[in-house]
């Protein structure tokens, strides 16, 4: 016959606790930087909303150590008005996105046409590695049949 005392229970107890909290405090330990070479994370950065052709529009850029990738938002600005028809009509949109490193000269440019529906469309077509210290100014202007662009920019800079 196996006899386990109250105070043994209480001890098994007390060792499995002991092990769950220790468990938990290592799951709190932080994690050793990650070493050198590998990627550094990346940053994105928007510059303020805009409205062309009726639609709320946006520049960003993904900054990911000396390499930016820059593209542009097209959106809904807002909830329909009483008494719009839902879903809205497509627009037939004219893009146009460009990037330049300050003080140095045009990173690219690229224009097109696009269609907007309902859903967010992301216009994307420029991107460079550029030298770590340095600003990266992007524009984006989107003309559409009611209205001409009023471009949105953002200037992002590299810190490598």
């Amino acid at each position: 016959m196996n006899r386990i005392t109250r105070a043994t229970r209480i001890t098994r107890i007390t060792r499995i606790a002991a092990g769950a909290a220790g468990a938990v405090a290592l799951l709190g330990v932080p994690l050793p930087a990650a070493a050198a070479g590998q990627e550094s994370a990346t940053v994105t950065t928007c510059g303020h909303s805009g409205l062309q052709a009726g639609l709320s529009t946006r520049v960003c850029a993904d900054v990911t150590g000396d390499a930016v990738v820059l593209y542009g938002l097209i959106g809904l600005a807002g909830p329909p008005s009483p008494g719009t028809p839902w879903p809205p009509a497509p627009q037939a949109l004219v893009t146009r996105l460009s990037a330049d490193l300050a003080g140095v000269g045009p990173l690219g440019a690229v224009a097109g046409r696009t269609e907007f529906r309902v859903s967010t469309v992301r216009v994307d077509g420029v991107g460079a590695t550029v030298p770590c210290g340095s600003v990266v100014h992007a524009s984006f202007a989107v003309e559409g049949s009611l209205r001409g662009p009023a471009p949105v920019t953002v200037d992002v800079p590299v810190g490598c």
